[in-house]
């Protein structure tokens, strides 16, 4: 298992990862398999979506926060249950195919640690096989 760190700035913001994982796997020595990311995080997650146009990260969040607003009289006591939702809507892993020790993403796709709850020092587990 392999553990990458992320450290967020932002309350909600989208970090790509891309890089750190295609390192993680490069250097497994796995040639043909699957990269598995998980976030053991419960107020943070993990996306793939388009990493070429910083809009689409701003657009995602800014959807996500007008669909679960910070201050909607949850009961939570910590104040933080929009950064819980939201994070259970996201989901806490997504799989890779691995070939030729590359991730396989799309041409515009990127993976993205999803802070909801930040800034905060945070971190990554991946298992490649």
């Amino acid at each position: 298992m392999i553990e990458i760190p992320v450290k967020s700035g932002k309350r909600n913001e989208l970090i790509d990862v891309t890089n750190q994982v295609q390192e993680a796997v490069a250097k497994s020595g796995v040639n043909e398999g699957i990269c598995v990311i998980y976030c053991p995080h419960t107020t943070a997650a993990i996306t793939i979506n388009e990493n070429a146009d910083f809009d689409v990260k701003r657009d995602i969040i800014d959807a996500l926060e007008k669909l679960v607003p910070e201050n909607a009289g949850y009961k939570h006591a910590e104040g933080n249950s929009d950064s819980h939702i939201k994070a259970a809507l996201m989901g806490n892993s997504r799989t890779i195919l691995v070939q030729s020790e590359r991730l396989i993403l799309g041409t515009w796709e990127g993976i993205f640690f999803a802070e909801f709850d930040g800034p905060r020092d945070r971190k990554l587990l991946i298992s490649i096989k």
